[in-house]
């Protein structure tokens, strides 16, 4: 695991640079190609869920141990990194309408702000479930 961040580490750097330079450069064409290079990584990620989903394409074997013994096993893991990203994008949403509305409520009354900040508390912890989800998934694998 380790390894696979060690080699994942200079990818992100990269990326990161290249959107800063191109969202410096020209901030509403930067935009709008890094929407299109995200819509195509999620199209991606979609067409290859849906190659495994359908059989065309055998998921990579972690160890043979595991593929003896569990052969539905990247159901599991497939099924855990839905309920990650699903959580993460719904808590995304939910946390900017509401610090939205709790940036606004705290400038009118200031006395809010402990309220505010509990509801916003709330929202992220969506996130913290569909962690919570994964994990059970993974240990079931």
């Amino acid at each position: 695991m380790i390894d696979s961040i060690l080699w994942g580490l200079p990818a992100v750097a990269v990326v990161f640079a290249a959107t800063t330079a191109a969202l410096r450069r020209a901030p509403a064409h930067g935009f709008r190609r890094l929407l299109a290079v995200n819509a195509l990584v999620v199209s991606a990620a979609l067409a290859l869920s849906a190659l495994l989903v359908l059989g065309v394409v055998e998921p990579a074997q972690a160890a043979t141990t595991t593929s003896a013994t569990h052969p539905g096993a990247w159901a599991a893991l497939l099924g855990a990194g839905i309920a990650v990203a699903g959580s993460t994008i719904g808590a995304g949403f939910a946390v900017a309408y509401t610090g939205a509305a709790a940036l606004a409520s705290v400038s009118e009354k200031p006395e809010m702000f402990g309220r505010s900040l509990v509801i916003v508390g709330l929202a992220e912890g969506i996130a913290i479930y569909g962690l919570v989800v994964a994990i059970i998934l993974i240990g079931k694998a």
